[in-house]
C-alpha cells in the first residue's frame, strides 16, 4: 500500500479535516502504543499501520 492510498482511506473514514489530527494524537495499541504519525515516521509500512487503524476503529472486513 502506498502512502497516498493510506491517507485516502484515512480521510474517507475520518474526514479530510480530521484524519491528520487523529493520526498525530490518537495512540493505537496495535502500533505498540504509538500514534499513526509516529509509526510512519519510524518506518512502519503503510499497510501495517492501516491494519492497526482498521482494527482500532473496528471497521468492516471489506475495508481491510
Amino acid at each position: 500500500m502506498r502512502l497516498t492510498e493510506f491517507w485516502d482511506r484515512m480521510e474517507r473514514h475520518l474526514g479530510p479535516a480530521y484524519a491528520r489530527t487523529w493520526a498525530e494524537t490518537q495512540v493505537v495499541q496495535g502500533l505498540g502504543g504509538r500514534t499513526v504519525a509516529e509509526a510512519l515516521a519510524d518506518g512502519e509500512h503503510a499497510k501495517t499501520v492501516w491494519r492497526a487503524v482498521w482494527a482500532h476503529l473496528q471497521l468492516p472486513p471489506s475495508e481491510r
